[in-house]
């Protein structure tokens, strides 16, 4: 097709640094967002925290991944954020959540 390359495979993406450092740009600015809601108090909507690090706990290891590390520190990433999943969805189910019938007597 007209020369250009196939974006979305990623044997055409030989410039591997470039993905090296999108995963690191990513990982910076997670890690600012999660220390700016831990230093705030409140720390923002409940369960935030958990989901950061899940997520941040992905891209490390998408990160250590493409970066050659071994399988156990990727699979550590991914154990940590199992975790962090766990703890998230245990949040969100403790919550109690107001029916439609509350809502409606508030207003």
């Amino acid at each position: 097709m007209s020369g250009l390359p196939d974006w979305h495979t990623l044997s055409t993406w030989t410039d591997m640094p470039l993905l090296l450092r999108l995963c690191e740009l990513v990982l910076a600015v997670s890690l600012i967002e999660l220390l700016w809601f831990m230093t705030r108090r409140p720390a923002g909507p409940p369960g935030l925290v958990p989901n950061l690090l899940a997520g941040l706990s992905l891209v490390l290891a998408l990160r250590l991944g493409l970066g050659g590390a071994g399988v156990l520190w990727v699979a550590a990433c991914l154990a940590a954020a199992g975790v962090s999943h766990v703890f998230d969805l245990r949040a969100r189910w403790r919550r109690p959540v107001a029916s439609s019938s509350l809502r409606r007597q508030r207003s």
